[in-house]
């Protein structure tokens, strides 16, 4: 199943190796994309990450790679004419790469984020994601 993996998900299975979110991104049967802007936001919450975590910067370097390398990132040039429609229905202009990554590869976009429901793209909670196994 093809998926559009949002910075919640990965940031949830960075702070948590024991978590159902973790084991998911490893599925096999998962192919998960991303906009290259989840890299930035990962970035930008490191130091938050490494506390709630209680992983050292190391282990937090090692736990991002194998994460990542899960994932497909995507450049904004590769969908970037799905921006306009993506900024009508996302209802976080935070969140309109993740849905215009979305609407391109015509999948739905893993989040945890509710807010995110209320736009008209499918988005799947991790809860949701596990119902589909």
């Amino acid at each position: 199943m093809e998926l559009v993996i949002d910075a919640n998900i990965v940031i949830s299975a960075l702070i948590s190796d024991e978590g159902k979110t973790r084991e998911l991104i490893f599925l096999p049967n998962f192919s998960l994309s991303a906009p290259e802007y989840l890299l930035e936001e990962i970035e930008k919450y490191a130091g938050l990450i490494i506390k709630k975590s209680d992983l050292n910067e190391k282990s937090f370097e090692a736990a991002k790679s194998l994460i990542f390398s899960r994932i497909k990132f995507i450049s904004v040039s590769e969908f970037k004419s799905f921006i306009d429609k993506a900024s009508e229905i996302c209802p976080d202009e935070n969140d309109e790469e993740y849905f215009a990554l979305a609407l391109k590869l015509n999948c739905p976009l893993w989040s945890n984020d509710k807010k995110l429901k209320q736009g008209s793209l499918k988005v799947l909670t991790t809860s949701e994601v596990l119902s589909l196994l």
